[in-house]
C-alpha cells in the first residue's frame, strides 16, 4: 500500500469514526422526542393491557384494525432494506456503499418494530408463547394451519438473518473504532470485532461469508412478504382471494422500503457531515429505482382492481367500488396520489437530483403505502360476503398512540444504533475507491 493511500484510508477512519463522537445537540433533542413518544405509546398500551381490547375501534366484523395493518406495514418496510444491500453486493454495485448501513439497520429494526404488533393485537402477550411448538412430550403444537404461526417463523428466521448480516459486515469497522477508542469502549469494540487483524486470510473469510449471507437473504427476504401476504390469500374473503398479493406485497415492501431508505440517509448525511461519501449521484439512483417501483405498483393496482370486473363476481366487485366511491374514496385516491402520481414527477432528472423532492417524495409514498394496507385489511372486514354483518370501523386513540409510539421505537433504536456504530461501511468505502 502507497503512503498516499495510506495516509487517504487513516482520514476516512478518522472522519466517518468522528461522526459517532459528536452527534450534537439537534441529534440529542430528536432522540428525546422520540423516546418521548415511545413512552407515550408505551403508557397506551399498559392502558390497553388494563381494560382489555374493548378500548380499541374493534368490532364483532372487523376484527383486524390498525394493528395488524402497521404489522405489515413494518414488516413490508423491513424488506428492501437487506433485499436491497444484498442484491446490490451480488452484483458488486460500488454505490451501495452509501446507504447498505443505513439500509441493513432499518432491516433490524423495522422487524423488531413489526413483530410487536400481533402480540399486541393478541390481548394477552403472556400467552404468546402458543405460537410456537413446545412440550414435544406431551404432543402440545400450535394450529399450523394459522397464518399467525408462519408469521412467527418468517420473521424470527429472516430477523435473525438479518443481524448477523448486518453484524458481519460491520466487523472490519468495529476493529477501526477500538484503534480510535479508549478504556472500556476500547475493549467492547475489541471484542465485537472478534480479533479483526485485517490479514489476507481474514479479508478473504469475510469477503465469503458476506457473499453467502447475501445469496441467502435474497430468496429469504423475498419469500418472507410472500408469507405475509398470504394471511389474507389464503381466506376466501371478497378482496384478499388471489394469486396476486405475493408479488404485489414483495413490490410494495421494496417500494416503501426504498422510500424510508432515502427518509433516514438524508438527515445522517446532512448532520454527521457525510456529503462527501453519500453523494447527489447516490441519491439519483435510489430515484430511479423508487421511480421504476412505482411503476410496477401501478400496475399491480391496475390489475387487482380489474380482476373482479373482469370475473364478474358480484361481491368482489361491490367490495371494489366501496373502495373506488365509497367511504374509503378519500384513502384510496390519496394512495393513488402517492404511490402512482407523485413518483412520475420523478422522470425529471433536476427533481431527482433534489434532495428536498425526494424527502417529499419518499414521506408521500410513506403516507401512501399505509393507506394501502390500512384498506386492504380494513375495507374487506367491513364489507364482506353477509350484508347483516356490515358495520363501519373508526381507530380508536388508542391504537393511534401505540402506532405513533411504534414509530418512536424505531426511530430511537436507529438513532442509538447511529451513535453507537459507523453510519457508514468504513471498509467499503476504501474498497469503492471514494
Amino acid at each position: 500500500m502507497s503512503v498516499k493511500n495510506s495516509e487517504h484510508f487513516r482520514r476516512i477512519d478518522e472522519e466517518i469514526v468522528s461522526t459517532m463522537w459528536k452527534p450534537g445537540k439537534l441529534y440529542w433533542l430528536t432522540l428525546l422526542f422520540f423516546f418521548l413518544l415511545f413512552l407515550w405509546g408505551f403508557a397506551v398500551y399498559v392502558y390497553l393491557l388494563k381494560k382489555g381490547l374493548g378500548v380499541t375501534g374493534l368490532n364483532y366484523t372487523v376484527n383486524w384494525g390498525v394493528f395488524i395493518a402497521s404489522f405489515v406495514y413494518w414488516i413490508g418496510l423491513s424488506h428492501s432494506g437487506t433485499l436491497l444491500s444484498a442484491i446490490l453486493l451480488i452484483f458488486r454495485a460500488k454505490w451501495r456503499v452509501a446507504f447498505n448501513r443505513t439500509s441493513e439497520a432499518m432491516t433490524v429494526f423495522t422487524v423488531m418494530t413489526g413483530g410487536l404488533f400481533p402480540i399486541i393485537h393478541a390481548g394477552r402477550p403472556w400467552k404468546i408463547y402458543w405460537l410456537f411448538p413446545y412440550d414435544y412430550g406431551r404432543e402440545v403444537w400450535p394450529n399450523f394451519k394459522s397464518a399467525l404461526v408462519w408469521d412467527v417463523f418468517a420473521i424470527v428466521s429472516y430477523l435473525t438473518v438479518s443481524i448477523i448480516f448486518l453484524y458481519v459486515g460491520m466487523i472490519p469497522d468495529l476493529a477501526v473504532v477500538s484503534k480510535y477508542s479508549t478504556g472500556l469502549k476500547k475493549k467492547i469494540y475489541s471484542f465485537l470485532s472478534l480479533g479483526w487483524k485485517g490479514t489476507h486470510k481474514q479479508w478473504q473469510n469475510y469477503n465469503r461469508a458476506v457473499l453467502f449471507l447475501a445469496a441467502i437473504v435474497t430468496p429469504l427476504a423475498v419469500s418472507v412478504h410472500s408469507v405475509v401476504s398470504t394471511d389474507f390469500a389464503i381466506s376466501v374473503m371478497p378482496g384478499w382471494h388471489s394469486t396476486l398479493f405475493p408479488p404485489y406485497f414483495v413490490a410494495g415492501a421494496i417500494f416503501s422500503g426504498i422510500s424510508l431508505i432515502i427518509l433516514l440517509t438524508v438527515p445522517v448525511r446532512h448532520f454527521m457531515g457525510l456529503h462527501k461519501y453519500i453523494t447527489v449521484d447516490d441519491f439519483e439512483r435510489l430515484a430511479k429505482l423508487l421511480l421504476a417501483v412505482s411503476l410496477v405498483m401501478t400496475y399491480a393496482y391496475t390489475v387487482e382492481y380489474a380482476i373482479p370486473f373482469y370475473t364478474e363476481n358480484e361481491v368482489e366487485k361491490y367490495q371494489y367500488v366501496h373502495r373506488l366511491v365509497g367511504d374509503f374514496a378519500p384513502f384510496f385516491w390519496t394512495m393513488v396520489v402517492c404511490n402512482c402520481v407523485v413518483p412520475l414527477f420523478l422522470f425529471i432528472r433536476k427533481l431527482r437530483r433534489s434532495i428536498p423532492f425526494l424527502m417529499f417524495c419518499s414521506f408521500l409514498v410513506q403516507v401512501g403505502m399505509y393507506l394501502e394496507r390500512y384498506i386492504l385489511t380494513i375495507a374487506t372486514l367491513e364489507r364482506e360476503y353477509t350484508p347483516y354483518a356490515w358495520t363501519d370501523y373508526i381507530p380508536s386513540f388508542v391504537e393511534i398512540s401505540i402506532f405513533l409510539g411504534s414509530i418512536g421505537w424505531f426511530m430511537m433504536l436507529f438513532l442509538v444504533f447511529v451513535k453507537l456504530f459507523p453510519p457508514i461501511a468504513i471498509a467499503e468505502l476504501k474498497e469503492a475507491g471514494r
